[in-house]
């Protein structure tokens, strides 16, 4: 569904959290305020794509002022856990701390000295609270992901006790409350988010960490600190793309558009064989160089000016359209969270838990669900992202703006691991090349280089509607190509917000996904 405004729009991937953005909008909050109540809604509804015990990532920005980025990314313990191998659940891997709630106490900071953010904690988490303790309907997405993993999370630390509904399941449509998180929640509202990391809160964490076998301790806690970056920008036709630097792979998303802006696209809203090959190889492209060189630039030298310099490979291989077996596909389940309020204040944020319920482990009796960021350090010792204490990891979080003139144009963003900077590609070319708007751009079909979360071979996914010429083609050239369903979770979920030259707002939430667009 398309949704419009001359005022304010915002777009989350649960219509509660949607409708708890919209209603800080109408109470005179700004964009960065109707993120966090998003945000924090969704940690409550969403549990199996976000949490407290993950990473966030934002890009802020209003027409007159450089856009500024964010990084709440946690480090890593100051003790190696033990026996890591190719575990991706359990302790092992909630070995590196959680910034996200801390980009909160930044984004909020940001919120009050530059964009006249004026309302409290408890206005922002109040809504994300009551329905913490009320309870909520488990969503089909929910669903399926724990039966999916069920077998992989039932065992884990304090998993079965948060995530079990009263009446079973969890099944689509039970009621689960969140009692536990509740009690996080109003904590962190009462006395800040520096609670989570050095207060009575951040005590009762690491206690409830170390007990499920964590290496993680109050000190780890105590260093973790999200920053403020300036984001990266490459050219793109008559206009410029920010995302934001490494460790993330928003510097992979921005040299597949500046591979993509080299050479020219085809213009008409029937994408035909040209487009894909083009996104195909600017893709395995930039995934290889990002396999190859994104680490924590604090421990690295990772080569962002020749990342975006680089040009598309004349006769690359068409059989290697993944990323180095060494290097396995970095699956994440993630939200993106996007605002625009009245004053022209735009915010792209994405907060995940990496996994699909990260690593399983919930926190003693916080309700805080870990990620599982440790299992995404290189498994090669002499790799630049190779795990080190207090190093962060290659990360996935990659929010997405389009800037022409000075003026912001789009704010865009998918869940997707790997695949959101190809979501991102695909997107930004729909609204610029073609002149989509932000669900027609959203709709079109995709192309997934590589192992999706949904589907582990190494192929190229392509849905199904993209058509039989295109397809045939695509084989002939020599492309492993495996259809899948039109509008295939596993190629992303993504949503956009777009603001035209006349000031009106278009919006809206992947076909895809079960999120919601709502304007002022």
């Amino acid at each position: 569904m398309l949704a419009q405004s001359r005022t304010a729009l915002v777009t989350t991937p649960h219509p509660d959290a949607t409708h708890a953005g919209l209603a800080i909008l109408r109470a005179g909050g700004n964009a960065v305020e109707a993120a966090l109540a998003a945000a924090a809604m969704l940690c409550v509804v969403y549990p199996h794509m976000t949490g407290l015990g993950g990473d966030a990532c934002w890009l802020l920005a209003r027409d007159a002022a450089e856009p500024i980025g964010i990084l709440g990314i946690g480090q890593a313990a100051t003790t190696r856990p033990a026996h890591r191998g190719l575990t991706v659940r359990g302790p092992t891997v909630a070995s590196t701390t959680a910034g996200a709630v801390d980009s909160w106490r930044l984004a909020y900071q940001f919120s009050r000295e530059s964009w006249a953010g004026t309302l409290d904690w408890a206005s922002l988490l109040g809504p994300a609270i009551t329905r913490a303790k009320e309870g909520y309907a488990v969503t089909k997405s929910q669903a399926f992901w724990y039966k999916t993993h069920r077998a992989e999370l039932d065992p884990q630390p304090g998993f079965k006790a948060a995530f079990e509904c009263a009446d079973g399941g969890p099944e689509t449509g039970c009621r689960q409350r969140q009692d536990a998180l509740a009690t996080t929640l109003t904590q962190i509202a009462e006395h800040g988010p520096r609670d989570f990391y050095e207060g009575a809160l951040a005590t009762r964490l690491a206690e409830g960490l170390q007990a499920a076998g964590s290496v993680l301790t109050s000190g780890d806690l105590k260093a973790t600190r999200a920053a403020y970056v300036q984001p990266l920008a490459v050219p793109y036709r008559d206009g410029e793309a920010f995302n934001l630097p490494p460790p993330t792979q928003g510097v992979t998303a921005l040299q597949i558009l500046h591979l993509l802006n080299r050479v020219d696209i085809p213009r008409a809203l029937s994408d035909d064989t040209r487009y894909y090959v083009l996104l195909i190889e600017a893709i395995k492209t930039a995934l290889a160089d990002r396999n190859r060189f994104v680490a924590d630039p604090a421990f690295a030298s990772v080569p962002v000016q020749a990342m975006l310099g680089s040009v598309l490979p004349v006769g690359s291989d068409k059989d290697t359209g993944a990323p180095d077996a060494e290097h396995p596909s970095r699956t994440s389940d993630t939200v993106w969270i996007g605002v625009r309020d009245p004053a022209g204040g735009s915010v792209s944020l994405i907060q995940s838990l990496f996994f699909d319920f990260g690593s399983g482990v919930v926190a003693g009796d916080t309700g805080v669900l870990w990620h599982n960021r440790g299992a995404a350090f290189s498994p090669s010792a002499s790799h630049p992202n190779a795990w080190a204490p207090g190093k962060r990891p290659l990360h996935t979080l990659s929010p997405a703006l389009y800037r022409k003139s000075g003026t912001v144009r789009a704010i865009y963003g998918s869940q997707g691991g790997d695949g959101q900077p190809q979501t991102l590609a695909h997107i930004l070319t729909r609204l610029v090349d073609f002149g989509l708007d932000p669900f027609a751009a959203l709709a079109r079909p995709r192309i997934h280089v590589g192992p999706t979360f949904l589907d582990s071979r190494k192929g190229i996914k392509i849905e199904s509607d993209v058509g039989d010429k295109a397809i045939r083609s695509l084989q002939k050239l020599g492309y492993p190509v495996e259809i899948v369903a039109a509008l295939n979770p596993g190629t992303g979920q993504a949503g956009v917000i777009t603001i035209n030259e006349s000031g009106l707002l278009l919006g809206a939430h992947d076909p895809r996904s079960e999120g919601l667009c709502l304007g002022l």
